[in-house]
């Protein structure tokens, strides 16, 4: 192997990465064929392509929304091939039947069944890494993050998405209301998400360049609290915390759903729910690249500046 595998030596672990692979096996046949959540996101998040003039002939999309990156990747950044990836076999096997139903133009596909704690690419063979809504279930997110610019190309772009830690900010509370009623105490039942002051340290730590980050929150409407339940299933991103209780109780369960539309719902009938979303992106170190000016060499002081 080129890269070293950050969960073996990893001591602390938040995230049950066992069970987040079946978490995503079950997403597969439960995924819908268009999301707009999951779309929204991956359209966002590849429309930064659009402001770059170079191309990128190979790119990897790892985890997360393999599928509607698939679907929409094709016509932008130049991408000739397209590595998929994910941990879970089921999820590869959903976008490969979907490419042979619908083929991408001019574009090479191929699928690996690997685990972004563990990438499984050479270093320096890919000039696109794409990762949306993937990398907030990985353990060492900065190890991971240095894989992947590891297995960029000199002047290679990294582009991520991850939830945040706002998102479902309406389930937390009224998780922690209902078992704090029906039970005495609480466990974790929402998985920890990062916060976005510390997006800008993991890219700096991982060692990429050129560093950008920004937020987008979004506001999808449920019929009901249980349908935010199964829309999480069905996207893969349900409770994988090492820690969490294995049992819930049914009317710990039906009292949640009771203080979320109690708290939350409008007059329509339908619960909000936040999702923040902060995306990333990050550049391989070329010679090429701006750079910051060496500390002293200025000229020009800025008590001569505000003078003038």
């Amino acid at each position: 192997r080129r890269f070293f595998c950050a969960n073996e030596i990893l001591k602390y672990r938040v995230f049950d990465r066992n069970l987040k692979r079946k978490q995503r096996d079950r997403a597969a046949w439960l995924m819908r064929p268009k999301d707009c959540l999951l779309d929204t996101v991956a359209e966002n998040l590849i429309d930064r392509l659009e402001d770059c003039k170079k191309i990128f002939p190979t790119a990897l999309c790892m985890g997360g929304s393999t599928e509607a990156i698939r679907r929409l990747l094709p016509g932008r950044g130049g991408i000739e091939r397209l590595l998929i990836m994910d941990s879970s076999y089921d999820m590869v096997k959903l976008v490969e039947n979907t490419e042979l139903e619908s083929p991408s133009k001019d574009i090479e596909m191929s699928f690996i069944v690997g685990d972004e704690e563990c990438l499984p690419i050479k270093e320096s063979s890919v000039d696109l890494i794409v990762s949306s809504l993937g990398l907030h279930w990985v353990n060492d997110l900065p190890g991971a993050m240095i894989q992947s610019r590891l297995a960029l190309k000199p002047d290679g772009l990294f582009l991520a998405a991850i939830l945040g830690g706002e998102t479902l900010r309406e389930l937390r509370i009224a998780c922690t209301v209902a078992q704090m009623e029906r039970e005495g105490g609480i466990s974790p039942r929402v998985s920890p998400l990062a916060q976005v002051r510390d997006a800008g340290n993991l890219l700096t730590r991982a060692g990429f360049t050129l560093p950008g980050v920004d937020v987008d929150e979004y506001t999808v409407r449920y019929g009901s609290a249980l349908e935010v339940i199964e829309h999480l299933r069905a996207m893969g991103e349900t409770n994988a915390v090492l820690q969490r209780s294995r049992i819930l109780k049914r009317e710990t369960a039906l009292a949640t759903a009771a203080v979320y539309e109690s708290m939350f719902g409008e007059e329509d009938g339908t619960v909000p729910v936040t999702f923040q979303v902060i995306y990333m992106t990050g550049w391989r170190d070329h010679p090429s690249q701006q750079r910051a000016k060496t500390r002293g060499s200025a000229t020009v002081s800025f008590g001569d500046i505000q003078k003038h």
